[in-house]
């Protein structure tokens, strides 16, 4: 029997996923990062990415998360995010839109406009069609 680490994947709204995995590969600040049973305790903070979670058989579950917090302890890994969905849920076309009103937001020369909130909502459509394209990869489309 292989070694596994119990993972839990919380949003704001509810808890989306809640298992055993071999290994936990999660979008920290400063680079992506694997997580194996008996891992070193850590907390780091998540920008906005893909979570995969694979299982004792290797199969690999895809979650979009907006950002949050990553908890690492010897038996558990928990990730808590305002925004969190599995990725084969993520609608492209909506994401297509909200980053060209992103985009014209940006682009948008009034002083009304809010550049943080432009930027950061660019990154995370970006982050989520980075998503898409990697379920799209690794199913062989």
């Amino acid at each position: 029997m292989t070694d596994t680490i119990h993972v839990d994947i919380v949003s704001a709204e509810h808890a989306i996923f809640s298992g055993s995995a071999e290994m936990v590969f999660a979008p920290a600040d400063l680079g992506e990062v694997g997580i194996a049973p008996g891992h070193a305790p850590f907390v780091t903070k998540l920008g906005p990415g893909e979570v995969r979670v694979r299982d004792a058989e290797g199969k690999e579950s895809a979650f979009y998360v907006s950002g949050g917090m990553l908890e690492v302890q010897p038996k558990v890994v928990t990730v808590l995010t305002d925004t969190a969905q599995r990725a084969e849920d993520l609608d492209e076309a909506a994401i297509l839109k909200a980053k060209e009103e992103a985009e014209n937001a940006f682009h948008d020369k009034s002083d009304a406009i809010d550049y943080a909130k432009a930027r950061a909502s660019l990154a995370e459509t970006a982050a989520q069609l980075q998503t898409i394209q990697r379920l799209r990869k690794r199913a062989g489309r």
